[in-house]
């Protein structure tokens, strides 16, 4: 047998609110005003950076290498280039910046991508207390 509805159709409910009357909404009990939620104190460290090593080479141009690492890292001037070059010519190899992970292997894969090619490397800084 179908369920049959406690209402019927066609029957009146009773409504105790007119058409355009506000209502009203009574509070049953007071909401207690407490000391605030403490939040949990965020453990964050710092993500490890990388330093993005010019490896030197007789090969290079001079003017071509410091325009190119200019061009790639927008945070190395001139100036700072040119320094680079030099110590990487001297020493083998020099230090240009360092950065996050991401950002120092776009930036070696942009060297290395460069005609004529420059060599560079990544290596992962150091870090104080870490225990390694």
């Amino acid at each position: 047998a179908p369920a049959k509805p406690k209402v019927e159709i066609g029957q009146k409910t009773a409504v105790t609110q007119k058409v355009g009357q506000k209502s009203s909404v009574k509070q049953t009990h007071k909401a207690k005003v407490s000391e605030p939620v403490k939040r949990r104190e965020k453990n964050t460290e710092d993500a490890p950076l990388y330093k993005v090593m010019l490896i030197g080479d007789e090969e290079y141009d001079q003017e071509h290498t410091i325009e190119r690492i200019c061009d790639v890292m927008e945070d190395v001037d001139e100036g700072q280039a040119a320094s680079v070059f030099t110590q990487a010519q001297a020493g083998g190899k020099a230090m240009i910046n360092k950065y996050p992970f991401e950002h120092a292997e776009l930036y070696v894969e942009q060297l290395l991508r460069s005609d004529p090619m420059i060599f560079c490397d990544l290596e992962e800084e150091e870090r104080m207390g870490s225990g390694k």
